[in-house]
C-alpha cells in the first residue's frame, strides 16, 4: 500500500484557501465536505459536544472510534458546539461571515429555527455559498418528512430494480443515495464558485436525496412516457442491452461479461466457439440480440460452466472482451491495479498502528488530493477556531464550563 502522511501530502490542493463550514452529521453533508477537504479546503466541522457526530460510533470500532470516521472526516478540523444555545449560534454566524461555503444536512427548517437560515447568513456574507442536503428538498409537500438514503433510493425507482424477478428488492450494500446526493452537492458548489467568481454573488444549493438518485436513472422516465413501459427487476442483467450479465463458472464463482458492443459481441462469440452466432446477421445489432438474449446467455453460460473464473477471464482478456470478477474487499486490498493507482493508502493512527483507507478521487495531474491530517478527535480544534474569530481564552473557558463548548 502507498504510504500517506501529512508530510507526503501535496502542499497545495486546488481548493487551498477555500473555507468551508460543515454542519450536520452522518453521511450526506460530511461526505461532500470530505471531498472538498481532500483537495485542500479548510473544513471546520461543527459537532454537538455530547458525543459528536454519531458516525464516530458507527460500525466497527478501533480504539474507541469508528474506522469509517477516519475516512469521512480526514483533513477536517473539529469544533464542538451546542447549536441549541444562542452563544453557539452566534459563533456559527461569525464563522459563516468569513466562510466561502456552508454545508448542512438537517431537516428543512432546523437552520431557520436556530437563526441560521440563508436569509440571515447571506445577509452577513452575500458571497456565501450554502449547500443544503435533505431527503426531499427545501420545498414541496414532502419537505418536512424525515428522509434517509434508503428511502430516497426507493422513491427514485432504484430499489424497484435491484432484485431478481419475483423476489424481494434488495438495497445496495452502501449508502449510495447519500453519496450520490453528496457528489451532486459538490458539483453544485463548484458551479456556484464559478458563478461567484464572475458575479460576486453567493447562492443556495438545494439537493434532495431522492432527486440525486433519480438523476442517475437513465431512460426510466422517457421509456414510461413514450411507451408506458415500467422497467422491472432483472437480476444481474441490464434489460434492453445484450449480452451483459453474470455467468456462473465451474468453481461456483461468477464472471461478469459485457459483450454488448457490436464488434465485441463478435469477438465474444468466436472466443466461446460460437462462430455461428458471431456471423448471424440477425445478431449484428443490439436490437436483434435483445430479442434472442436468452439464447445468447445460455451459450455463454454453457461455456463459462466448463471453466474456472480465472480461465474465463484470461480467455476473454485475450479476446478483448470487457469482463471481470466480483471483488470482495480482500480482493481489492490485494489488487495490483488499485495499488498502482494510489487507491490503497495507509495512515498512522494516534496509537501508532496503521490503517488502510481509500485514496483520492478524481486524479488531478497538477493539484492532486492528499492526506494532510487525520480525522480529528471531538472538539480537537475548538480553541484554535475560536481564537481565529478573536474569542479570548477566558471566554472559551467560560463556554466550556457552561457546556456550550467541548
Amino acid at each position: 500500500m502507498n504510504a500517506s502522511s501529512t508530510e507526503a501530502a501535496p502542499p497545495n490542493g486546488p481548493l487551498t484557501g477555500l473555507k468551508v463550514i460543515e454542519l450536520g452529521q452522518l453521511i450526506a453533508g460530511p461526505f461532500a465536505a470530505k471531498t472538498l477537504a481532500d483537495f485542500g479546503a479548510d473544513v471546520i466541522k461543527i459537532e454537538p459536544p455530547d458525543g459528536g457526530d454519531p458516525l464516530r460510533q458507527w460500525r466497527l470500532i478501533k480504539d474507541g472510534t469508528s474506522v469509517w470516521w477516519q475516512v469521512q472526516s480526514r483533513n477536517k478540523r473539529s469544533i464542538a458546539l451546542d447549536l441549541k444555545t444562542p452563544e453557539a449560534q452566534e459563533i456559527v454566524r461569525q464563522l459563516a461571515s468569513q466562510a466561502d461555503v456552508l454545508i448542512e444536512n438537517f431537516r428543512p427548517g432546523a437552520m431557520e429555527g436556530w437563526g441560521l437560515g440563508p436569509e440571515v447568513l447571506m445577509a452577513l456574507n452575500p458571497r456565501l455559498i450554502m449547500l443544503r442536503i435533505s431527503g426531499y428538498g427545501q420545498t414541496g409537500p414532502y419537505r418536512d418528512r424525515p428522509g434517509f438514503g434508503v428511502v430516497a433510493e426507493a422513491m427514485s425507482g432504484l430499489r424497484h430494480l435491484t432484485a431478481e424477478p419475483g423476489r424481494v428488492p434488495v438495497r445496495v450494500g452502501v449508502s449510495i443515495g447519500d453519496t450520490l446526493a453528496s457528489l451532486h452537492g459538490v458539483i453544485g458548489i463548484l458551479m456556484a464558485l464559478h458563478h461567484r467568481h464572475r458575479s460576486g454573488q453567493g447562492q443556495v444549493i438545494d439537493v434532495a436525496l431522492y432527486e440525486a438518485v433519480f438523476n442517475c436513472m437513465e431512460s426510466l422516465l422517457p421509456e414510461y412516457s413514450a411507451f408506458g413501459a415500467v422497467r422491472g427487476p432483472a437480476g444481474s442483467a441490464l434489460p434492453g442491452i445484450a449480452p451483459t450479465n453474470a455467468y456462473r463458472c465451474r468453481d461456483d464463482g461468477y464472471a461478469l461479461v459485457a459483450g454488448n458492443g457490436d464488434s465485441i459481441f463478435k469477438r465474444l462469440m468466436k472466443c466461446i466457439g460460437r462462430a455461428d452466432l458471431a456471423d448471424d446477421p440477425a445478431l449484428a445489432k443490439n436490437a436483434g440480440r435483445v430479442e434472442r438474449v436468452e439464447e445468447i446467455d445460455a451459450a455463454i453460460g454453457q461455456w463459462t460452466a466448463e471453466r474456472s473464473v480465472d480461465e474465463v477471464l484470461a480467455a476473454l482478456a485475450q479476446a478483448q472482451v470487457p469482463s471481470g470478477k466480483i471483488y470482495t474487499i480482500a480482493d481489492i486490498a490485494a489488487d495490483a491495479h488499485y495499488a498502482a493507482r494510489g487507491m490503497l493508502e495507509s495512515i498512522t493512527l494516534g496509537d501508532g498502528s496503521s490503517l488502510a483507507v481509500p485514496g483520492f478521487v478524481p486524479k488531478l495531474s497538477l493539484t492532486p488530493g492528499g492526506h494532510r491530517r487525520n480525522a480529528p478527535a471531538l472538539g480537537q480544534d475548538s480553541d484554535e477556531v475560536l481564537r481565529e474569530l478573536g474569542v479570548t481564552d477566558a471566554q472559551i473557558q467560560a463556554m466550556r464550563e457552561r457546556g456550550i463548548l467541548a
